[in-house]
């Protein structure tokens, strides 16, 4: 004789009107996202075209946002490696060849297409809160499809940090000879952080232990995959850092080279 029947009768998935039935501050932390972001292009957009206070020609500091400097348009002393390009209308940056590619590294890294892509495209913008958007294609459509050249854009900011390093290293030789003051500790913290930041990249990651099946053949190699990864832990961290540590730099530089205010020297 069979049982009563227990099973419970199926039922539709719950039409729910509101968006979402947080009631925290879910909206928080994508507007300081954005207002971070949006913060940070506007103080470099105008610094890079405001090609005022960006070398210090006697502790030779040079603004990261106009590094390398390649033409004639710059002030003497702030071009390291020569000027092979003529004047420069005032619609160009002078570090026309760095900018683009480290925009497009930052553009493409892989937090930072997760920070915009909840806080500005709002796709989505929290958990458990529904997006705006009918459909999602993801990055296999232009224009995020743009998004797999990442790994190229990669060793240009390699070059691009190896660049700044030595920019660093020039600046503690200044007219009078070596000397140290609170400028280079602020160049040299800004370099040590944008290697942390680039080093800790994903794409550094995959080129130091990418496709290897077997770890125990290749140990320099496992070596340094095994410290990427940890550096990779702190990757979002380093994203936002690098971001207060370029502007600190600049206004910094800014401030020194205009004679607002006088470096603190230690040595010389």
């Amino acid at each position: 004789m069979a049982g009563p029947d227990t099973t419970v009768p199926a039922r539709s998935r719950a039409t729910i009107a509101a968006r979402t039935l947080r009631t925290d501050r879910w909206w928080l932390p994508p507007l300081l996202t954005t207002l971070g972001l949006a913060a940070f292009l506007v103080y470099a957009t105008i610094r890079s075209f405001l090609r005022v206070g960006y070398y210090d020609a006697q502790y030779h500091y040079l603004s990261p946002f106009y590094s390398p400097c390649l033409s004639d348009s710059c002030v003497p002393g702030s071009s390291h490696f020569g000027t092979p390009f003529g004047e420069l209308p005032g619609f160009i940056p002078l570090a026309f060849l760095s900018l683009p590619f480290l925009l497009g590294f930052r553009l493409t890294c892989y937090y930072y297409r997760r920070a915009y892509y909840r806080s500005i495209w709002l796709a989505p913008p929290a958990c458990a809160v529904a997006e705006p958007h009918a459909k999602y294609t993801g990055e296999t459509r232009l224009p995020l499809i743009v998004q797999n050249v990442h790994r190229y854009f990669f060793y240009f900011a390699i070059a691009v940090s190896l660049v700044n390093t030595y920019d660093a290293i020039v600046a503690f030789s200044g007219e009078r000879g070596f000397g140290f003051g609170l400028g280079n500790v602020i160049l040299l913290g800004n370099v040590v952080l944008l290697w942390c930041y680039t080093l800790s990249c994903h794409s550094c990651r995959h080129v130091t232990g990418g496709r290897l099946k077997n770890f125990s053949r290749n140990p320099v190699r496992y070596w340094i995959w095994t410290q990427v990864s940890r550096l990779n832990t702190r990757h979002m961290q380093f994203a936002w850092i690098t971001l207060g540590t370029l502007v600190l730099t600049d206004l910094y530089v800014w401030l020194v080279s205009t004679d607002v205010i006088a470096d603190l020297r230690f040595i010389n």
